[in-house]
């Protein structure tokens, strides 16, 4: 009864606000959709029964052939009443089938909560969640210079198997209206086919969230070949390297930021929001680095220049507006970001495009053509009409908005000085008026600063504590969000706000920034909610979370178009894993197949890899401390046979695709915990399900009600498929899939990455100085990586001593230790405040 009750309560409040929404104006039931948090089909069932109390009517749009504009037929004036006498007239539709106490009960709800709701709110009020108004911003509607293009799939292949029925599931959907949906989808069986499919079959945008850079890149590669004639694009963390600032209380150290940023992925990124604003057929795949704050849509789509052939512009306004864009002038060294003037021609390299440029050629002040040419070779490639240049950065601020955010970041500074002086932290208050000055004063002289990104709130003009900007918000209302590996990248969104909330409240707390950098932060995880369009959340093992919201409905899709089957599963001892594994890897390895082990540490993880190679085995191990490039390289040579077996934590779960594995291991596996949880078992047994003779072994002393459930999960899986693969004549075939299609989206994403394909020696201590600097960094960005800050900081600062002293010593070979020393200061720290680590204590900045 009390569920009842809450979906009747969340029903008739969202009854009212339709009302509320609609009272004056005409909108889609789209839109509608959009901005209510309804149940599955709640909208439909609204609308329906309004329309059908006459209370509704439905008029042509002519912007679209799926929705209707909807009005209110006059019923009165005052909005109380008027909501009234609607939910009177629909309430037997709504209520059906309710009890006496209950009705009573629903009656009480509407006298606390509907109607003095509806006598408060005021004609045309926008409905805001928040402090955030559900609106979207006008530039999103404003003209699209590349709009109109269809979606179109090219691939040889047919669905097959559950993709026919999981398609069809999804697609009426999302069409209905649904805003949750849930697709299972087992190892191996298409998922990816399966969102492309829907894509194409419902023609709407999509982003596709993806758990990690890795298998971001692989999902590109994969879109980008389905989708060739469409805008795919791809937007992660541009950094190669990034530790952000912080203080360590306990110990006095301030790590001063420092990042590496990426060109290429940042050109990637340019082209991601640029694609979003000029174009209706636009598939981005996205990690989790998408919830953190970018520069305002508003902003970044207003600051913007319409350049067309045949009309008339000053040439040195359009280089004014250029600069103002935070375009460089560069005659010299022509490169991306910058422009350079040759006579009566202006040529751009635009932030968004990789290798070409756009020459703007002036008779006067006439525009007479725009030509696209190669940036290195200088030939034409095109011949353009219009073009719209976009900002070369998404953190762009127009000057007067500058200037009034300098006015209020200065009073903020007063208040928060007062306030440690008045608490008598006098060394606080000296600290954050030098380094605030300081940001203030280079934003005044040329409208950036190091850290700018900490005074968001006022550059965006946002209210204190409401969401920053994200690429969400770039985002039309008709886009479809496919969370892949769901049960992994949802978390992940959550896990994300608390620990940057506490590294810069004390940085706030100790006067290494203003109160207000905390509003530059990622979302929270109700904040994305609330935000994001219709979503597909898509899993092997989908999480309590996510069917929940989708009502504990799901598409389900575990039959293989190749006829595979989940693998069989045995149980074998703990007593005698380790023998009994090297006696089973012998047999795999002879057959020319791979085996994938899993351990509960890092330490049994080295030790097993260091005993299986005593016994003559080729093994590997790949855990955290392992960097990204290297577990690509590792997993390229276990499929090309470099080695047999391959031994990991928690690394082996998703997203690896290895035909060639004949047998995955899983090492104490009635240790119950988050490594031996039904969803970790489920998603490493996965891995075992592209081979037609992969095998599971657990080895296990009890069974625990983690194992009983997955391979109680497996077991039903494997009897669907065969029942399936026996009623059409199926004889299940291993995947046969190259080497090199595996890393083809990482080439073609991320020109870092290609370096997978060069061989590099591991880098050694006792070797020349370059080689054990190069090792130094490797490991730094480890540390950073894993958010070890303070063991990133000290090697950072030893490889800078180190460089120091060499340069010393090759300026003069018979240089004094004095001088050697002197040299190994480290870096100059003027005009910076704050302390830092020297030789693991630490020393006030001079």
């Amino acid at each position: 009864m009390e569920a009842r009750l809450k979906a009747l309560d969340l029903t008739l409040n969202s009854f009212f606000i339709l009302m509320t929404l609609i009272e004056s104006e005409g909108l889609t039931q789209a839109e509608l959709g959009k901005r209510l948090k309804l149940p599955p089909y709640g909208i439909t069932r609204l609308v329906d029964s309004m329309q059908a109390a006459g209370l509704l009517e439905r008029r042509e749009d002519p912007t679209s052939r799926r929705n209707h504009l909807l009005f209110l037929k006059p019923r009165g004036k005052a909005i109380g009443p008027k909501v009234r006498e609607i939910i009177a007239q629909v309430n037997n539709r709504l209520l059906a089938g309710l009890s006496e106490p209950e009705r009573q009960a629903f009656t009480a709800i509407l006298e606390k909560l509907v109607y003095p709701l509806c006598l408060r709110t005021k004609r045309g009020q926008s409905i805001r969640r928040g402090n955030r108004s559900m609106e979207k911003p006008d530039i999103l509607n404003h003209e699209k210079l590349e709009g109109g293009k269809e979606i179109v799939l090219h691939t040889k292949f047919e669905p097959a198997g559950d993709q026919p029925t999981a398609i069809k599931e999804l697609v009426a959907g999302i069409n209905e209206g649904e805003q949750n949906q849930v697709l299972l989808g087992a190892t191996g069986t298409g998922k990816t086919f399966t969102m492309a499919k829907v894509i194409e079959a419902t023609q709407r945008p999509a982003i596709i969230l993806a758990p990690n850079k890795t298998l971001a890149a692989q999902l590109y590669g994969e879109m980008k070949s389905f989708f060739p004639e469409n805008a795919v694009e791809y937007f992660v963390s541009f950094y190669d390297y990034y530790q952000p600032e912080a203080y360590v209380p306990r110990s006095d150290t301030f790590i001063e930021k420092e990042s590496q940023i990426n060109e290429q992925i940042d050109r990637m990124r340019h082209s991601a929001t640029r694609a979003l604003l000029e174009r209706d057929d636009v598939i981005i795949v996205a990690s989790v680095s998408c919830i953190y704050g970018i520069g305002s849509v508003e902003t970044y789509g207003e600051m913007t220049q319409d350049l067309i052939v045949g009309e008339e512009y000053d040439q040195r306004q359009i280089m004014q507006e250029l600069i103002a864009q935070q375009y460089k002038r560069n005659d010299q060294a022509f490169q991306r970001g910058s422009f350079r003037v040759r006579g009566d021609s202006l040529e751009l390299w635009p932030a968004h495009l990789d290798d070409r440029g756009w020459r703007f050629s002036f008779f006067g002040n006439e525009l007479e053509k725009i030509v696209e040419f190669d940036t290195l070779t200088a030939a034409k490639t095109g011949t353009l009409e219009k073009v719209r240049i976009y900002a070369n950065s998404h953190y762009v601020t127009p000057r007067p908005t500058l200037n009034q955010a300098i006015i209020k970041i200065k009073e903020e500074l007063r208040l928060q000085l007062d306030k440690f002086v008045g608490e008598g932290k006098l060394l606080e208050a000296q600290r954050l008026e030098q380094r605030t000055n300081f940001d203030l004063e280079m934003m005044d002289a040329s409208g950036f600063c190091n850290g700018i990104e900490n005074y968001s709130r006022y550059l965006t003009g946002r209210a204190p504590g409401e969401p920053p900007p994200t690429l969400f918000e770039y985002i039309p209302d008709n886009a479809i969000v496919f969370a892949d590996e769901s049960h992994v990248s949802v978390p992940q969104i959550g896990g994300m706000y608390k620990g940057d909330f506490r590294r810069k409240s004390t940085l706030a707390e100790h006067g290494f920034r203003l109160p207000s950098c905390m509003d530059n932060r990622p979302l929270k995880f109700e904040e994305w909610d609330a935000m994001r369009p219709r979503s597909v959340f898509v899993s092997a093992t989908p999480q309590k979370w996510e069917l929940a919201q989708a009502g504990g409905v799901f598409a389900e899709q575990i039959i293989r178009p190749t006829g595979l089957l989940d693998p069989e599963i045995e149980i074998r001892p703990v007593e005698t894993q380790v023998d009994d594994l090297l006696s089973e890897i012998r047999i795999v390895a002879a057959r020319d197949q791979r085996v994938l082990v899993t351990t509960l540490t890092k330490r049994m993880s080295e030790d097993l890899t260091e005993y299986l190679h005593e016994q003559g085995v080729r093994v590997r191990y790949m855990h955290s401390d392992i960097d990204t490039l290297e577990r690509i390289e590792i997993l390229r040579d276990l499929r090309l046979g470099a080695f047999d077996v391959l031994i990991g934590i928690n690394l082996l779960r998703e997203g690896l695709d290895i035909p060639e594995c004949g047998l995955v291991a899983i090492l104490d596996a009635d240790k119950e915990g988050f490594l031996r949880s039904e969803t970790s078992l489920v998603q490493t047994i996965g891995r075992a399900a592209r081979n037609e003779d992969g095998r599971v072994i657990m080895y296990a002393d009890r069974i625990t009600g983690s194992m009983e459930r997955a391979m109680g999960e497996t077991e039903r899986r494997r009897e669907k498929q065969a029942a399936y693969n026996e009623a059409h004549g199926i004889t299940p075939q291993t995947i046969r899939k190259n080497v090199e299609d595996v890393l083809e989206g990482l080439f073609n994403a991320d020109t870092d990455q290609s370096r997978v394909t060069a061989k590099v020696d591991k880098a050694t201590y006792g070797a020349n100085l370059k080689v054990h600097l190069e090792a130094m960094r490797t490991q730094m960005r480890q540390h950073a990586e894993n958010l070890e800050f303070e063991d990133a900081a000290r090697l950072r600062d030893e490889v800078q001593r180190l460089e120091a002293v060499e340069l010393a010593v090759a300026d003069d070979p018979l240089a004094r230790q004095s001088a050697i020393a002197a040299a190994s200061e480290g870096r100059s720290t003027a005009g910076r405040a704050g302390t830092t680590v020297f030789k693991g204590k630490s020393k006030r900045r001079r």
